[in-house]
């Protein structure tokens, strides 16, 4: 189909994708495809990818999330035309730069300069194009004297610095990244992801691979969940992300449930807002009791996501003042205690306890653990019953915010695991101060968090 066929707002759209290999079990049965293939199979067939169906607009960052193999790189590779579908269609508009495998597009025979240019002309632009953006693309991948040697003696951050600077600055209309980001150092990644924002805000289309759920919850406007080829779900980040990490963490015999669950879900159309905002619950019921913290029982979370329980389940989460009293209205700068209870259906090993502190679109802003890892608590019988609470100081700037809890342990030979793990479990709002002097997400000033000192025309000298 050709790109004229699209919608003027969409910038990717999929039929029907679907992407099958054959996999011989031995070199031979290659030979016999070719000659008995008419007859015979001597193949059987994975399929990558199945019925994929998607829409993504113009200026939009899309995130692609799942476990691997569940078909991400392969539908990146379709979209772009690397690969050619086995069934079904996939329609894009504009200059695709993409970034799906270290090196690709280069000749490691090469210089870096070289393999500016080489790269350059795959992506569409001419040799005067690529000289007037030569010196930005230099500056930006900052590989010195390197960028005068053979590619194919760079390590695995060169290669990733030169390929991310060529892409961005050919004009992308759709960029393409496939977790290559991850090879490179944590400045260069800071680098990529203001650059991927400038290039997201200057109307171009951001398809986005990474298994880091704060990457994907920050840098997207939706994202996709895909399983086995399939695609379970599109959805808000933060929701996209709880119900992955929730698949990822069951148990087998449990997993084809929460698939199904997914489906559901996706099929309801519920998925398509953040499920929480920051919006007024209850505080007109309560007008008047700002000045101290209470509890709103209005407030409460409707993204809660539930692990599937491996021997344990967490109960009774609350945030109390420092009498004991249930809230979930706080004070900017007082302490709080967070408690829940587990309860052990199994005998478990090595356990650790945990929390996090998320703001409404998912971004993980404090957490803590009761443990370091490799301890625990050594042993925890079969039906006992614990108690956990982590002390905080509320330094979060006013807003609404929510609170996971889990717990980690060994239940059996296969390592560490999530027993039982809540997310969104607590929805609390911290109320504005007056005359706030702070900004951000958390306030981290002192009393004296500002000196002011006028210089005399002596010291000026």
């Amino acid at each position: 189909m050709s790109s004229e066929a699209l919608p003027p707002d969409l910038s990717i759209r999929a039929r029907g994708l679907c992407k099958a290999y054959r996999i011989f079990h031995r070199p031979e049965d290659r030979l016999k495809q070719m000659l008995l293939g008419r007859w015979r199979k001597f193949h059987h067939e994975f399929w990558a990818l199945r019925d994929i169906d998607l829409d993504i607009h113009r200026g939009e960052t899309v995130g692609l999330i799942g476990a691997n193999g569940s078909g991400k790189s392969t539908l990146l590779q379709l979209i772009c035309g690397t690969l050619t579908p086995t069934l079904g269609a996939v329609q894009s508009r504009g200059r695709i730069a993409a970034l799906l495998e270290l090196g690709a597009g280069f000749n490691p025979e090469f210089t870096g300069r070289d393999n500016v240019f080489l790269n350059g002309a795959i992506l569409g632009m001419t040799q005067k194009q690529m000289v007037d953006r030569y010196d930005d693309i230099v500056k930006f991948a900052d590989i010195g004297e390197f960028l005068d040697q053979p590619v194919k003696t760079y390590s695995s951050g060169m290669y990733a610095r030169l390929a991310f600077a060529v892409a961005i600055h050919v004009d992308p209309e759709i960029l393409m990244v496939d977790e290559l980001l991850s090879v490179g150092d944590e400045a260069f990644q800071r680098k990529c992801f203001a650059r991927i924002r400038e290039i997201r805000n200057a109307g171009a289309t951001v398809l986005f691979v990474s298994h880091g759920a704060a990457t994907i919850v920050q840098l997207c406007d939706r994202a996709i969940l895909l399983d086995h080829g399939r695609r379970l779900l599109t959805a808000n980040p933060k929701l996209a992300v709880a119900k992955y990490q929730k698949l990822v963490y069951a148990p087998p015999d449990k997993a084809e449930g929460i698939r199904q669950e997914i489906l559901k879900l996706d099929a309801s159309g519920a998925q398509s807002a953040i499920p929480d905002t920051d919006g007024d619950e209850g505080q007109s019921a309560q007008e008047g009791k700002a000045a101290g913290e209470f509890y709103d029982a209005a407030m409460v979370p409707r993204s809660v996501v539930s692990y599937v329980s491996r021997g344990a389940t967490i109960d009774e989460p609350q945030i109390l003042d420092v009498a004991g009293r249930r809230v979930n209205v706080l004070v900017p700068g007082r302490v709080y205690r967070y408690t829940y209870t587990v309860h052990f259906d199994k005998p478990a090993t090595g356990v650790r306890f945990g929390m996090m502190i998320k703001n409404v679109v998912g971004i993980e802003l404090a957490g803590g653990a009761s443990h370091t890892p490799g301890g625990g608590v050594e042993f925890i019988d079969q039906g006992q019953d614990v108690t956990v609470t982590f002390q905080f100081k509320n330094l979060m700037s006013p807003g609404s915010y929510f609170l996971n809890a889990g717990v980690l342990g060994r239940i059996d030979e296969s390592g560490e695991t999530w027993l039982h793990r809540l997310l969104d479990v607590i929805m609390f709002r911290v109320d504005p101060t007056p005359d706030p002097v702070a900004t951000g997400l958390v306030n981290l000033l002192t009393e004296e968090h500002c000196q002011i000192r006028i210089l005399t025309p002596a010291e000026r000298v």
